[in-house]
C-alpha cells in the first residue's frame, strides 16, 4: 500500500534516470562522430576541418 502512495515519485524518478541515460548515448555517438570526421584517411591526403558556427 505505501507503494502506491508513492506511485507518482517512483515514476518520476524513473523517468529521470531514464531521460539522463539517453542524453549521456547521444552524446556518446555523437562525440565519435564528430571524431570520426577529423582523422585523416592516409599520409597522402590533407585532413580539411570545417569550422561553422551560427552568427
Amino acid at each position: 500500500m505505501n507503494v502506491l502512495k508513492n506511485m507518482e515519485a517512483v515514476f518520476l524518478a524513473a523517468l529521470i534516470v531514464i531521460g539522463g541515460s539517453s542524453y549521456a548515448v547521444a552524446a556518446t555517438e555523437k562525440a565519435a562522430d564528430n571524431y570520426a570526421a577529423q582523422v585523416s584517411v592516409g599520409m597522402s591526403k590533407v585532413a580539411v576541418v570545417k569550422v561553422s558556427a551560427a552568427r
